[in-house]
């Protein structure tokens, strides 16, 4: 029997805060900090709005290639959850396996794992290129990319809910995010699919909306609380805004401005709680935040340049705002 996935409108609600002025000092777990995982330099980073690191972890660097204490590589999605506790993805690449999700304190020391570090299987306790994970009422839902599969784990590593070939669930293909709504239904971005769809866990996983139209590489999918869904349309280079009704309110390329890569494949868009946009461009080596008329108000990172020198980043996968959980799924509070 599929065990449901819970979590509550009024938790969500909760959640949704407000967007501090850009000259707000920089410290950390402040409202507004950006929380980025900066993929190549195997490290999740905390930034102020005034582009000063106030934490970090792992060691940073494209040459680490050992997973294990105080290191993650190729980390691909992080969440700052309750208590100043940091979720991260330990992704890696095929040369430097991570296959861990983790959740670390403020001084770095991880209190829950799942997954063993370097080790690829889709036994129970091992994971196979994790890319996202969501703390949930129960535990924690993670998309486990290379096994086609998402998962909800117990504290204690148990497996509570599967979806996908390994979970009798339908067919995914390198599912790249898996978000859980209020109402406890699961909105995933299907990345080679080139779709993002939502299923109700409550009626046997039943697909009840899904869009494709002209995507190429769908790397995240968030539900805006009015009902649209933004979408992190990589291959085509753009961010996207969908009704239910499957029509295009929104479209933002991140590869026509100044000094841009030709393809950057941004990975995440976040609608914060004022309608600004935050997008992680990829390969342009920043994240940026876009105003509803598409003006750029904050960037993080050098346009197209790769570094780990100040306002430089490799490769970043993700990005989000630091007590701002709209279109996401919110962590529960302390018990």
């Amino acid at each position: 029997m599929t065990q449901l996935l819970t979590t509550t409108t009024a938790l969500a609600a909760s959640f949704i805060m407000f967007t501090p002025p850009a000259d707000a000092a920089g410290k950390f777990n402040q409202p507004g900090n950006i929380l980025i995982t900066d993929q190549f330099n195997n490290r999740v980073i905390e930034v102020s709005r005034g582009g000063d690191i106030v934490w970090s972890y792992g060691s940073g660097g494209a040459s680490q290639c050992t997973a294990g204490p105080g290191t993650v590589i190729a980390p691909n999605d992080a969440e700052r959850l309750a208590g100043s506790l940091t979720l991260i993805a330990g992704t890696g690449t095929s040369s430097c396996p991570d296959n861990r999700v983790i959740v670390v304190d403020e001084g770095g020391n991880i209190v829950f794992q799942y997954g063993e570090a370097g080790m690829a299987g889709a036994k129970d306790g091992l994971l196979n290129t994790p890319v996202f994970a969501v703390q949930t009422t129960d535990g924690y839902l993670i998309t486990d990319q290379g096994n086609n599969r998402i998962i909800e784990v117990g504290p204690n590593g148990e497996i509570l809910y599967k979806y996908g070939p390994l979970g009798g669930g339908g067919k995914l293909n390198s599912p790249n995010s898996a978000e859980l709504l209020a109402d406890g239904d699961i909105l995933i971005a299907d990345e080679n699919n080139n779709r993002a769809f939502e299923i109700d866990p409550a009626s046997n996983d039943k697909i009840v909306w899904a869009y494709k139209k002209n995507l190429n590489v769908v790397a995240f999918a968030s539900r805006l609380p009015d009902g649209d869904t933004l979408i992190a349309d990589s291959g085509n280079n753009r961010i996207i805004e969908v009704t239910p009704a499957k029509r295009i309110t929104f479209t933002y390329y991140t590869n026509r401005g100044p000094n841009s890569n030709a393809n950057p494949n941004p990975t995440g868009a976040v609608r914060l709680a004022d309608g600004n946009t935050l997008i992680t461009d990829q390969f342009n080596n920043r994240v940026i935040l876009i105003s509803p008329a598409q003006k750029i108000l904050f960037q993080y990172g050098t346009t197209n340049v790769v570094g780990i020198g100040p306002n430089q980043l490799n490769a970043p996968y993700s990005a989000v705002s630091i007590g701002d959980y709209t279109g996401l799924t919110p962590p529960p509070p302390v018990k």
